[in-house]
C-alpha cells in the first residue's frame, strides 16, 4: 500500500510518500481501506519526536473508509461497510476498562502515536472501535469527526457537565476541538464566548452560534469576560493552549468554575496564582479522548444531524507535508483533511 511515513524525527521534510506493508488484521480486528484521514496537532508532535515511537512510522489518528477484511472473531460489519472509528485502543480487560473508563486503560494506545496510523491506504483497528458512517457524512467529514468531538464531549459533558444557562469560554475558535466544543456547548443550552486573533475566524465563530466573540490579539480576554458577565466570570473555560493562556483562563472563571484542559499547544508548564483556585473553588479537569459510551453518544447525535465537523481544506495523501505545514501555521479554520486513493 501507499503510505506517508517518516524514518527520522524532524520537520515536514522528513515525510516520505512510499510503499509500506499492508497490515493484516488479527483477532477482533478489521482492515479498513481508507478514503480520508484528518490531521491533529498530535501528528506534528509525533513527527517532531515523542519518546517510544518506532521508526519508520505512519502518523494519523483520524480516518474513514470501508471494511476491506475482517480478522478472526470479527464480522459485525460486512465487507464494504463505510466506517469511521474511535482512534483510542484499550484492552477491554483492565480495571479501568471494566468500569467504562477506556481512555484510562493500562494498555491504552492511540492510532498514529503508539502504532501506525491513518496516513496510508489502509489501517488495522479493533472492530469494537468502528461505527457505520452517518449517511449524510462524506468520507472527509467522517474522518474529521472522531478525535475532536470525542475530546470535546468528554471535557464538557462527562467532566464539566455543562448545564443549560451556564456560560462557556472557548479559546482559539479556529481549531477542531474548539469548534466541536462550541457545537456541544450550544446543544447543551449554554451561552458561549469564543476567542481568536483573526477577525475572519471570529466572524465564522459567530456564524456557528457563538454568543460573543473576543479578539485576543487586541485585548485581554479575561477582562472582556468579566465585562460580558457583569463581573461574575464564566462557568467553564476550554483551554487547549496551555502556558500562554493558563493564568488568564483561571482569571476568567467565576465562583465554582471549571477549567477543562485537553492539550497544551503553547507549552506544558504554566504558572497560576493558587489563591484564585481555592478562593473561587475552581475545579481543573484534564482529559484525553473518551470512553466507548462517549463515542456511542456522539455517533447518535451525528446520525441525528445535530453535529457537523468543519472542513478547512483537503490535500492529497502525497501532499501531507503541505497539509501539516498549514496546520502548524494556525491559518486553518476547522479540520485539515487528506484524500486517500482506493487501495
Amino acid at each position: 500500500m501507499k503510505a506517508m511515513r517518516f524514518h527520522q524525527h524532524g520537520g515536514p521534510e522528513v515525510l516520505r510518500f512510499e510503499e509500506a506493508p499492508t497490515p493484516t488484521p488479527g483477532p477482533g480486528e478489521v482492515l479498513v481501506a481508507l478514503r480520508a484521514a484528518a490531521l491533529n496537532h498530535l501528528d506534528l508532535f509525533v513527527r517532531e519526536g515523542i519518546p517510544g515511537v518506532s521508526l519508520p512510522h505512519i502518523g494519523g489518528a483520524d480516518g474513514a473508509g470501508v471494511i476491506a477484511t475482517a480478522g478472526p472473531g470479527s464480522g459485525r460489519y460486512p465487507v464494504g461497510t463505510r466506517v469511521f472509528f474511535d482512534p483510542g485502543i484499550s484492552d477491554g480487560t483492565c480495571a479501568f476498562c471494566q468500569r467504562g473508563e477506556h481512555s484510562l486503560c493500562d494498555q491504552y494506545q492511540l492510532l498514529g502515536e503508539n502504532r501506525d496510523g491513518t496516513f496510508a491506504q489502509a489501517v488495522v483497528i479493533p472492530e469494537v472501535n468502528c461505527r457505520p458512517i452517518p449517511e449524510a457524512f462524506s468520507f472527509q467529514e467522517a474522518a474529521a469527526f472522531p478525535l475532536v468531538f470525542l475530546t470535546a464531549w468528554r471535557l464538557l459533558m462527562t467532566k464539566a457537565r455543562v448545564q443549560p444557562g451556564e456560560t462557556v469560554l472557548i479559546l482559539g475558535i479556529g481549531g477542531g476541538v474548539a469548534q466541536a466544543a462550541l457545537q456541544l456547548a450550544k446543544l447543551a443550552g449554554a451561552t458561549v464566548f469564543v476567542t481568536s486573533g483573526d477577525p475572519e475566524k471570529l466572524a465564522r465563530g459567530r456564524a456557528m452560534g457563538a454568543d460573543a466573540v473576543i479578539d485576543h490579539a487586541t485585548t485581554d480576554f479575561s477582562r472582556e469576560v468579566w465585562s460580558l458577565t457583569g463581573k461574575r466570570g464564566v462557568n467553564v473555560v476550554v483551554d487547549s493552549v496551555g502556558a500562554a493562556t493558563w493564568e488568564r483562563s483561571i482569571r476568567s472563571l467565576g465562583k465554582g468554575g471549571r477549567l477543562v484542559v485537553p492539550g497544551a499547544t503553547s507549552g506544558p508548564k504554566a504558572e497560576v496564582d493558587l489563591r484564585r483556585v481555592f478562593n473561587r473553588q475552581v475545579t481543573i479537569y484534564g482529559s484525553t479522548m473518551g470512553s466507548r459510551t462517549d463515542w456511542d453518544q456522539l455517533v447518535t447525535l451525528a446520525r441525528e444531524g445535530k453535529l457537523h465537523p468543519v472542513i478547512d481544506r483537503s490535500f492529497p495523501l502525497e501532499a501531507a507535508a503541505q497539509a501539516q505545514a498549514r496546520l502548524a501555521s494556525g491559518a486553518q479554520f476547522g479540520k485539515v483533511v487528506l484524500d486517500i486513493p482506493p487501495l
